[in-house]
């Protein structure tokens, strides 16, 4: 089986990624990273052609922070990405900017609900 996850041609653009964070993603990785949510989480993490915002692998799970640009310049590729995603058992959580900003809590939760 070949791999998909974190290809090395994908590897500089992952790390301009993390070292670009908005700062809803820095938020959100704050109470994601160092297993504090019982699991681990990587950022930035390539499966075949997309970089997700965060990943555990454990779950299957990926999470994605949106801003406004994805209402309608990424609406199309958002959906083939999340199509990619789903064939290969992934499950994906969408979250505004705002839901972040406004209710991290309830992001946590939501989560934590798909964690389990």
């Amino acid at each position: 089986m070949r791999t998909i996850h974190n290809l090395q041609n994908k590897k500089q653009f992952r790390k301009s990624l993390r070292k670009s964070a908005t700062p809803q993603e820095i938020i959100l990785w704050s109470r994601l990273r160092n297993n504090q949510l019982g699991y681990k989480f990587r950022r930035q993490h390539s499966i075949g052609k997309y970089i997700v915002d965060f990943y555990c692998s454990e779950r299957n799970l990926v999470i994605e922070i949106d801003g406004s640009q994805h209402i309608e310049v990424q609406r199309d590729y958002d959906a083939e990405r999340d199509n990619y995603l789903k064939k290969l058992e992934f499950k994906v959580l969408r979250f505004w900017d705002n839901e972040v900003n406004n209710n991290l809590e309830g992001v946590l939760l939501k989560i934590i609900e798909d964690l389990r």
